[in-house]
C-alpha cells in the first residue's frame, strides 16, 4: 500500500517544519504555470503530511502532482525554515515506485536504464559507440531524409536534432592514463568525477575540464572504479540503486587519495555532495559518505580560486548565463560561474532575466512531462532572445541540451550558440592550441 510506504519513507519531522508561509510559491515553476496550490512545494508537503497523518488516501491525483514537480529545488533557498524539499520529494518518489505497477514496457525500460545501463560505464561506452556510428555512418542523414523522425514524439525529435557527437571512449580511455600531472608546481591532487552521460556525449567537455585543472596546477586523478552518480536513480524513485552507486564512488575516490572531488555537471554534483544524507541510515558507510560529500566541489569553484583571467584571450562577444538548478539550489554555487564569465577579456556579460528559473530539462522531465517542460522552455527562450547574446552558457549537460533545443525552437540558429562553461573557458584560455594528448 502506498500509504504505508509513504509513512515509512517520509521524514515526518521535516514535513512538520513547513510553516505554510508560501515563500516557496513565487519560486516554484509549476505553481507559477498552473496557479494551483497543490502544484506548489507548500501544497505538495501538505499532501504528504495529510497522508502521513492518515487524513487522506494517496490516489492518482496525488501521484500526478508529485510527478509534476521538476525537482529543481528553487523552493529551498527561499524557505525560512530550511525544509529540505528535495529530500522529501525523492522519498515520496521512492515510496511510489515501491508499490506502483507500471505497464510492462515502462518497467522494462526502467530496468534496462537503471539496472543494466547507467551503472555500467563499459555499457555506456558501447552505447556511445552505437550513437557515434549512427551519427557518422550516414545512417542519421538517411533516417532524417526518409522522414522516419516524423513519427517520433516532438520532444524526441528535438533531442535527436541537437544531440552532440557521441564517443565510444571515456575520458580515461581517451587520455590513456588515470593520473594526469599538473602543469608546473602542483597545488593539489584533484579527483575528477567524469559522469556517465558526460563521458559519452560530452567527452570533449571532460577533456577540457582536465586541461583547465592541470594548467591551474592540479594533479588530476580519474578514479578507474567510479560509476554513475545515481542522480537519475534518486530523482526517479530508485534510491536504493542510488545508494549502491554512492558506495562504489566513495570507495573509488577513497582509494584515489584525493584532496577534493570535482564535478562539471550541476546535477551530478548536487547528489555527490549529499551522499551523507543518502547514506544517513547506513552505519557502515555514513562516516565515509561525510568524508566524500565534504570534498565535492563544482569546477567553477576550483577555477575561481586558481586561474588568472588576465592571461585569457579576448572574446569580443555578448555572453549570458542560464544557471543550473541543482548547481544553484543544491550545491549553492551562484557567484563563481558568473564571476568567471565577467572576467573574460573583451566579453560583454548580459544578465538573463530569470536566469535562475528552471529551463524544463530536470533530468528526464522534458521527456516524461513534455507539455510543462515545453511551456517553461518557450518562456525561457523569450528571455534569452531579449539578451541578444552571442553565447548562452550553462553548467549542466541536461540544461545544455535543453538550451540547444530552445535555440532551435526559437529560430535563433546562426545567431546564438549554447556552450558549457568549461568549453568556453577552454576556448579563451591562453595557449588553447596546446591540446591534451588523447588516444
Amino acid at each position: 500500500m502506498l500509504k504505508e510506504a509513504l509513512i515509512n519513507k517520509l521524514d515526518y519531522d521535516e514535513l512538520s517544519n513547513c510553516m505554510r508561509c508560501g515563500f516557496c510559491q513565487p519560486a516554484c515553476p509549476t505553481f507559477r504555470e498552473t496557479g494551483y496550490e497543490a502544484a506548489s512545494p507548500r501544497g505538495r508537503i501538505a499532501l504528504m503530511k495529510a497522508v502521513a497523518d492518515g487524513v487522506m488516501e494517496p490516489d492518482k491525483d496525488f501521484i500526478d502532482q508529485m510527478n509534476l514537480c521538476l525537482g529543481c529545488r528553487a523552493c529551498e533557498p527561499v524557505c525560512p525554515a530550511g525544509v529540505p524539499y528535495g529530500q522529501l520529494i525523492e522519498q515520496t518518489h521512492e515510496a511510489i515506485e515501491d508499490v506502483q505497477e507500471h505497464p510492462w514496457w515502462v518497467s522494462s525500460m526502467r530496468k534496462v536504464a537503471f539496472t543494466h545501463l547507467f551503472p555500467h560505464q563499459k555499457r555506456m561506452n558501447q552505447l556511445g559507440s552505437l550513437l557515434r556510428f549512427y551519427q557518422r555512418s550516414g545512417l542519421q542523414k538517411t533516417v532524417r531524409k526518409m522522414g522516419v523522425m516524423r513519427i517520433m514524439p516532438k520532444q524526441l525529435r528535438e533531442m535527436e536534432a541537437i544531440m552532440p557527437e557521441a564517443s565510444g571512449k571515456g575520458t580515461r580511455e581517451l587520455l590513456g592514463a588515470t593520473v594526469i600531472p599538473a602543469v608546473g608546481e602542483k597545488v593539489m591532487r584533484v579527483g575528477m568525477f567524469h559522469g556517465c552521460i558526460m563521458d559519452v556525449l560530452f567527452s570533449e567537455t571532460n577533456l577540457n575540464t582536465v586541461r583547465l585543472l592541470t594548467e591551474a596546477g592540479c594533479e588530476v586523478v580519474i578514479a578507474p572504479d567510479q560509476v554513475c552518480c545515481g542522480a537519475l536513480h534518486a530523482h526517479s524513485g530508485e534510491r536504493e540503486g542510488a545508494r549502491e552507486l554512492a558506495r562504489k564512488n566513495i570507495a573509488a575516490f577513497r582509494k584515489a587519495d584525493v584532496d577534493i572531488i570535482v564535478s562539471n555537471a550541476g546535477g551530478c554534483g548536487a547528489l555527490l555532495q549529499e551522499y551523507d544524507h543518502l547514506l544517513a541510515e547506513d552505519d557502515e558507510w555514513h562516516e565515509q559518505a561525510k568524508w566524500f560529500s565534504s570534498r565535492v566541489k563544482d569546477i567553477s569553484e576550483v577555477l575561481s580560486d586558481l586561474v588568472e583571467p588576465q592571461t585569457w584571450q579576448a572574446l569580443p562577444q555578448r555572453v549570458t548565463y542560464q544557471s543550473s538548478c541543482h548547481l544553484r539550489n543544491g550545491m549553492k554555487v551562484t557567484k563563481e560561474p558568473v564571476s568567471l564569465l565577467q572576467s573574460i577579456p573583451g566579453a560583454t556579460y548580459v544578465q538573463l532575466c530569470e536566469g535562475d528559473r528552471c529551463c524544463g530539462s530536470a533530468g528526464i522531465y522534458n521527456l516524461v512531462q513534455p507539455e510543462m517542460a515545453g511551456s517553461l522552455l518557450d518562456e525561457k527562450m523569450e528571455h534569452v532572445a531579449a539578451t541578444q547574446a552571442d553565447i548562452l552558457v550553462t553548467s549542466n549537460p541536461g540544461c545544455l541540451l535543453q538550451m540547444k533545443a530552445g535555440i532551435q525552437r526559437a529560430g535563433l540558429e546562426g545567431k546564438m550558440e549554447a556552450v558549457h562553461l568549461v568549453d568556453l573557458l577552454a576556448r579563451v584560455q591562453s595557449g588553447k592550441d596546446a591540446q591534451l594528448q588523447t588516444k
